[in-house]
């Protein structure tokens, strides 16, 4: 995972679904630090979307840096809506597409052109949302989440008020059976 060289302009949000249209304004959102509205983006019903993987891989790169007390909760609880979301079904490679990066082939994304998005919802498998690829957004968001664990162990001990919620979200990234 370490590999993806993607930064956010390199993402083609306005290409990638949400539950409301398109994730043209995510990376705004990612710059002013609107957690709440993000979560609302890559997350909704416990179902995840073609950005949720690449706002994570972007949000979670900039945790790294930041100190355990200028962490915000409402960021912390956008991780805690996308962990709720990824069942034990998700947690294995073996229905996804190869590597993260393929999710966005051309394939995958969605025409420039917005017009049509309403027809393209109403298709069987809309782009991007094929049975291997939407496992996908789970099975590369816990990834995502799991490879940060470290930086969510030492935010938590080095900030008291977000223990309680990175305790539960650290619960919820163990696979069943994996608690010993």
């Amino acid at each position: 995972m370490s590999s993806l060289a993607q930064t956010i302009n390199s993402v083609p949000w306005q290409r990638l679904t949400t539950p409301y249209g398109r994730g043209t304004d995510i990376p705004r959102l990612i710059e002013m630090g609107q957690y709440k509205e993000l979560a609302d983006l890559i997350e909704h019903q416990s179902t995840l979307w073609q950005t949720t993987p690449w706002v994570l891989l972007m949000l979670l790169r900039e945790l790294a840096k930041q100190k355990p007390e200028n962490v915000s909760s409402k960021e912390i609880e956008l991780y805690l809506a996308v962990a709720s979301a990824i069942t034990v079904e998700y947690m294995d490679s073996q229905n996804t597409v190869e590597t993260m990066n393929d999710l966005l082939d051309e394939k995958y994304l969605w025409p420039e052109d917005e017009e049509e998005d309403e027809l393209r919802w109403e298709e069987e498998e809309p782009p991007g949302y094929e049975k291997d690829v939407f496992f996908s957004y789970y099975y590369f968001s816990y990834l995502l989440l799991k490879d940060a664990v470290p930086v969510f162990t030492a935010i938590m001990n080095g900030n008291v008020k977000h223990a309680p919620a990175i305790q539960k979200l650290l619960l919820l990234l163990e696979p069943e059976g994996d608690n010993e």
